[in-house]
């Protein structure tokens, strides 16, 4: 009776088990490699009143361990860091220090390191004011004409950043208008201009300007 049974479906039984033989060599008999890969980093939580400083790293590599079949780009493709900063209370530096509860990782892959091992965050405190719209001209009516009066709408545009960078912005300046053979009142279309780049408009950048040029000495 059991060998009727053992003899029963032979091939089929033997065809799963050099199946099972293989997929067994394929995990187990896997070679256990070290690499290092490109980890980019994600910051969460971040309180609306800061802002991250404009040194913070975007990005770290990361020693791991593991399987080879584990270890390819296709695994790896969605590997971050994942940076809680809802702890962060104020402007000022904090110190973060890597580790494998930051990443989310393919299974059987360990986190040996990360290079750098800690991250030295700042942050300042966000901050938006309005400034007033300076007018700049690349070159001036004809002879004989000049410009009387000049009314910008709007008068003021709001800009936005680190606290310091904002107090010390005092004014935006528009695109240079060319007023080269206009003698007569003129209206332009203008962006403006925040010549610091960690500052940025939280208005339109687009104002009218009227320029009314007249012939001197009417």
């Amino acid at each position: 009776m059991s060998w009727r049974w053992l003899t029963r479906n032979f091939v089929w039984k033997l065809v799963s088990l050099a199946l099972s033989a293989v997929l067994w060599f394929a995990i187990v008999g896997e070679p256990e490699l070290v690499t290092t890969h490109a980890a980019p980093i994600l910051y969460r939580n971040l309180p609306k009143d800061l802002l991250i400083g404009s040194d913070a790293l975007d990005a770290v590599r990361v020693e791991l361990r593991g399987p080879t079949g584990r270890l390819t780009s296709a695994t790896l493709s969605d590997l971050a860091i994942l940076l809680d900063l809802s702890n962060a209370s104020g402007p000022g530096e904090r110190t973060f220090t890597l580790a494998d509860a930051d990443l989310h990782l393919p299974e059987g892959v360990a986190f040996v390191r990360a290079i750098p091992s800690q991250l030295r965050v700042r942050f300042a405190r966000r901050k938006s004011k309005e400034v007033p719209v300076e007018l700049r001209f690349t070159s001036a009516p004809p002879s004989g004409y000049a410009v009387v009066r000049e009314e910008v709408t709007p008068r003021t545009i709001r800009i936005a950043g680190p606290e310091a960078r904002i107090d010390a912005m005092e004014s935006a300046q528009t695109d240079a208008i060319d007023l080269s053979g206009v003698t007569a009142t003129r209206e332009f279309h203008v962006n403006t201009f925040v010549a610091d780049p960690q500052l940025w408009l939280e208005s339109s950048p687009v104002v009218q300007v009227r320029l009314t040029i007249e012939r001197r000495g009417n």
